[in-house]
């Protein structure tokens, strides 16, 4: 259906658009349309378009925040320990760096001003 919309004119295909998304209410095909929407139909102007752009953007910003804050919390813990001295491994420095859950960047952050070794960090886990 997003194939034949695409070669419809605008004011003949938004009703169409408007009118299926509205009635698939929330049956999980309405889910698959939207994303359709959002790919094929990417062009049209419609509030729903508009919608589902402005969700996908709002999705993108807040996984660049958390990939931001994850890679400030590692490279704080990074700091930390070769401040006082603690040896980091090639292996351990990259499970820091690779770790994008922040509750255990921030544990293991906390951990850092009292470890002796890196293995220290990763203690019961």
């Amino acid at each position: 259906m997003t194939t034949v919309l695409r070669d419809t004119p605008h004011n003949l295909a938004a009703p169409v658009v408007e009118l299926v998304a509205q009635g698939m209410g929330k049956h999980p095909a309405a889910e698959i349309w939207r994303k359709l929407m959002a790919v094929d139909l990417s062009f049209y102007k419609s509030p729903i378009a508009q919608e589902i752009r402005a969700e996908a953007k709002a999705e993108g910003q807040a996984e660049g925040e958390a990939k931001g804050q994850a890679e400030g919390q590692a490279k704080a813990i990074l700091s930390v320990l070769e401040l006082r001295g603690v040896d980091i491994p090639d292996d351990a420095r990259e499970r820091i760096s690779t770790c994008a859950d922040l509750d255990v960047l921030a544990r293991w952050l906390t951990r850092t001003l009292t470890a002796v070794t890196v293995d220290d960090l990763f203690a019961d886990e």
